[in-house]
């Protein structure tokens, strides 16, 4: 049975477009030759409306534009994973990026959010629709279902890793967010972990602390700083996602400091990025894929059962060991 997402697919527009056109919203700024294309491709696939009554109509809100989402694919694979997985349900998803709702349908059942959101950002999408499951965002405590990957015991592992080595000097290169709309700062667990797990070791030293904003051109610059601020750097360090480890090797090698010989190069997140750099990050692996599809699963419960209450899902994360870091024999 076609789909509206179909029909924007094959039109090559927005769920939203095809939907006001295949409405006869006059007041939709398109050509009429999109207007004539997306009606025959509907007739093509025999589009029916009343075919859509029986769908879930769903929001994806994502908090940053389409644009930055290549910039850091983290949230890519996350959306991968949705889109993967509403298709064992009868989902017809639109995407809002950047919380702009002036995109979306008014009759949607639910919303799946990705990203960080501002009390503001959350109550405005309540207007839309109550049913909301977050992803990679703690809404918890205000009652949402919401899907998180593990960090305690992903940067614990990784540091241990080190300290088996006998490395007690590891330092960190992390970032800052704020939600969209600059109300709402948010902290980066992976720094608290890393600070309370090495503060209760007694090993946490701030000069080894630098703090970017997730970007590659972020991990450069701190990388940079690093090398002019430090006598010596540390054996070791903690890059918390895989764009800022890009940058930071980047750095390195124009320093002519050998990775993983002079400096060991942990990262998090494992995107393809780890994988096509040189020499390939370690990266502590998150499960995007399947956060995405708990997110679905979680909307699809919460929409169809009466006695739903929120989730809330930590996902686990494993460490994957490439050429960034020493290999070390088993005993």
């Amino acid at each position: 049975m076609a789909t509206i997402r179909d029909i924007a697919k094959k039109a090559s527009v927005s769920p939203a477009t095809v939907s006001r056109v295949l409405n006869n919203d006059l007041t939709l700024s398109v050509t009429d030759e999109t207007r004539s294309k997306i009606i025959k491709i509907a007739e093509d696939l025999n589009y029916s409306k009343t075919s859509r009554k029986n769908q879930i109509r769903v929001a994806l809100v994502q908090w940053y534009s389409e644009s930055q989402e290549h910039d850091d694919i983290y949230y890519m694979m996350i959306r991968e994973g949705i889109e993967k997985h509403i298709q064992k349900f009868n989902f017809d998803i639109t995407r809002v990026f950047n919380n702009d709702f002036s995109s979306i349908e008014n009759d949607i059942d639910g919303i799946i959010a990705i990203g960080k959101f501002s009390f503001q950002q959350v109550d405005n999408m309540k207007k839309y629709s109550k049913n909301i499951v977050f992803i990679d965002d703690d809404q918890f405590e205000n009652g949402f279902d919401t899907v998180l990957t593990d960090f305690q015991y992903g940067v614990q592992h990784l540091l241990d890793f080190f300290l088996d080595q006998k490395i007690k000097d590891i330092g960190i290169i992390y970032g800052d967010e704020k939600s969209t709309d600059g109300i709402r700062k948010v902290s980066d667990k992976r720094f608290d972990c890393y600070k309370n797990y090495l503060t209760q070791k007694g090993l946490f030293q701030e000069k080894y602390v630098f703090k970017g904003d997730f970007t590659k051109k972020s991990g450069y610059k701190q990388m940079k700083l690093a090398l002019k601020k430090l006598d010596r750097l540390p054996n070791a360090f903690f890059i918390t996602n895989d764009p800022m480890s890009a940058g930071a090797l980047q750095a390195l090698q124009e320093a002519n400091i050998s990775v993983p010989s002079d400096v060991q190069i942990f990262s998090y997140n494992n995107t393809s990025v780890a994988r096509y750099v040189n020499p390939e990050l370690s990266s502590v692996s998150v499960a995007t894929v399947q956060m995405g599809a708990a997110a679905v699963q979680l909307l699809y419960d919460l929409l169809t059962n009466n006695h739903h209450v929120p989730y809330k899902l930590e996902l686990s994360t494993k460490l994957v060991f490439r050429n960034s870091t020493k290999k070390i024999e088993k005993k």
